[in-house]
């Protein structure tokens, strides 16, 4: 089955679109089972993914990266999450962190850490969620007081990607809680620095390859050239990344949900039962196509949304509605397709009950469906209501 945005990309574009998917064919689909029965974050194959530049995608030609678009990162989404979404999920986001510091005015991080990253000879993560702030980024509470020449920060971070593994985080703190949203800055932390204090990752279900955990900063000093965005900018920046990630977060849900419908169609093309294959049972045939009718919708909002945010328009509503309806959708069709394989859909063999999981990850991360509802609900007069002017 093609992935859905291979007719938007040019032949280069494809070339390295082919190489994520030969590569999340031949390496990471024989062995995520066995990351996640190890519990493990697979760092050799991160850095072999790293090698066929899977971990620069976005950083700018000047920065010595590829300088590719937003679909790009879609269309790697897709193919590689449906060998394992957490796997993809880690990678990106040590993208993610090369891509911003390539634009940096800080010297240091354009020339020392985005090398390193594009290699992943080290690795990555945004450390915005705590373990009570996540949906309300506001609220969060680890604070910046400046100190001489730099910011004295302290508090704790939950629920970050590459926690495990990560030496540099894109981390939002708060410099006056007076200010609410106003006061929050983005400084970048470096893990090997005093003041650092990681936790254990989590035990995550399904999920382990995305080395999701936290951090505590105890009197962790950055220098003013540390700060990544000032208050004010930076929950700004923060949103913006946000809807990005709302998206390709849904790319990796299509993923996933294009190669159960794969496996669950090769199936009921040759299990016979009563007489006749599988497939020709008019119950399953319809709650298959069920499921490619919802696939089908998903990359349609998905795609809309990604044409956005590589235009700079305004992805909010689209991108809450690309989010909302891939976790309302693919942990219920990935479902069906376990169903119409019988018990043997639950065999490790298929990995389709990872990606349930992964599914039900999905659907919390980078905003809740309770948070796309209010994200959409808060725009339905201006997007859908008449014109009063």
């Amino acid at each position: 089955m093609t992935g859905f945005l291979r007719g938007a990309l040019t032949a280069n574009e494809t070339a390295l679109i082919d190489r994520a998917a030969a590569f999340a064919r031949n390496t990471v689909a024989p062995n995520a089972a066995g990351w996640e029965r190890a519990r493990r974050q697979p760092v050799e194959a991160l850095r072999e993914a790293a090698a066929l530049g899977l971990a620069a995608l976005e950083v700018p030609r000047e920065a010595g990266g590829p300088g590719h678009r937003y679909m790009v990162k879609l269309a790697l989404c897709e193919e590689m999450s449906r060998a394992d979404m957490a796997f993809t999920f880690s990678l990106v986001n040590t993208q993610n962190v090369a891509a911003r510091l390539a634009l940096s005015p800080t010297a240091r991080h354009r020339d020392v850490h985005v090398p390193a990253l594009m290699k992943a000879e080290i690795f990555g993560g945004t450390a915005l969620s705590e373990p009570g702030a996540g949906s309300d980024f506001s609220a969060i509470r680890t604070s910046a007081v400046k100190s001489g020449t730099g910011w004295t920060l302290n508090g704790e971070k939950g629920w970050i990607t590459n926690a495990g593994v990560g030496d540099l985080f894109i981390t939002y703190v708060q410099t006056d809680p007076a200010a609410g949203w106003r006061g929050i800055a983005a400084f970048l932390v470096d893990a090997r620095r005093p003041g650092f204090r990681r936790a254990a990752s989590y035990d995550l279900s399904g999920g382990h390859a995305i080395g999701a955990g936290g951090f505590t900063l105890e009197g962790y000093i950055a220098p003013d050239d540390d700060m990544l965005a000032p208050p004010g900018d930076a929950f700004k920046l923060a949103m913006k990344g946000v809807n990005g990630a709302r998206v390709y977060v849904a790319a990796m849900c299509a993923g996933m949900l294009a190669d159960a419908l794969e496996k669950a169609l090769a199936y009921a093309a040759e299990r016979e039962t009563f007489g006749r294959k599988l497939l020709e049972h008019q119950g399953l045939n319809w709650s298959l196509g069920d499921v490619a009718n919802d696939l089908e919708a998903l990359r349609g909002l998905t795609l809309a949304a990604g044409h956005l945010i590589d235009e700079g328009g305004d992805a909010v509503m689209a991108a809450a509605h690309a989010k909302k309806f891939a976790g309302r959708v693919t942990l219920a069709r990935i479902a069906d397709c376990i169903q119409a394989m019988g018990a043997a859909g639950l065999r490790e063999e298929h990995g389709l009950g990872r990606q349930l999981a992964c599914a039900k990850i999905a659907a919390y991360t980078d905003g809740s469906t309770e948070m796309m509802n209010e994200r959409i609900g808060a725009g339905l007069l201006k997007a859908y209501g008449p014109d009063l002017g």
